[in-house]
């Protein structure tokens, strides 16, 4: 199973946001100080560096292409998303891999055996988003510190289900932390006036993965019928 739990830990990973509860928690790892910004001036600003909330609410579906490296090979990743739906599809050395939610309920499928998504992690899904960042709620942050990474500030939301470090100068995510493990995005692209993330280097569960997008189709190609 090892080589779809990463994929899926990433998707969960970036909806942490949804169900965050009202603790702060400041890490440890280097100093934090209190930010000016309250949590909804950073969860607003990042929604405006993406390209406007009205555009992003805009989103009804999307598909998304990737290419993962993990464990020195290449994985073609295909995510279809509606709603809180959504079904991804992995293609590697001839063999398919699909992780699938229909809003209700989901499952891993590899090498013709299927596994129900974690009960724990149902609950989150359901929250979900096409564009993760609409999951963000300033209620469930109670405060917002600032933290020097490689000599740039941070603002970062901290919760007991995730840490985002969003850019002060640009406003964008840069780094979740779960406990699933972290994601970093490396870089945006974007599309339609609106940017996702291209380069994503994430780890968790002992593994590596880069994931890279090469396409994002909004609004097209994506019907109910992908989510029976």
């Amino acid at each position: 199973m090892k080589k779809i739990i990463i994929p899926f830990f990433c998707a969960v990973l970036f909806s942490t946001s949804v169900a965050a509860q009202k603790t702060t928690v400041v890490s440890a790892k280097t100093e934090a100080v209190k930010s000016k910004l309250t949590p909804k001036e950073v969860i607003d600003n990042y929604l405006k560096a993406l390209g406007g909330k009205d555009k992003i609410e805009g989103v009804k579906t999307t598909i998304i292409e990737n290419t993962l490296s993990v464990q020195g090979m290449e994985v073609a990743m295909t995510t279809k998303k509606m709603g809180n739906k959504f079904k991804s599809e992995q293609s590697v050395m001839g063999q398919k891999m699909v992780q699938f939610f229909d809003g209700e309920k989901g499952y891993f499928e590899q090498g013709g055996n299927k596994m129900d998504l974690p009960a724990d992690k149902v609950g989150e899904l359901k929250k979900g988003k096409v564009m993760d960042a609409l999951g963000y709620d300033p209620a469930n942050f109670t405060s917002v510190t600032v933290e020097k990474i490689d000599g740039k500030d941070y603002n970062v939301l901290n919760s007991t289900k995730g840490t985002h470090y969003f850019d002060a100068s640009t406003g964008l995510l840069y780094k979740s932390t779960a406990a699933e493990g972290n994601a970093t995005v490396k870089s945006y692209m974007t599309v339609d006036g609106i940017k996702f993330p291209q380069e994503i280097e994430a780890e968790g569960g002992g593994q590596k993965v880069t994931i890279k997008t090469t396409k994002v189709t909004i609004n097209s190609g994506v019907t109910d019928a992908d989510f029976k």
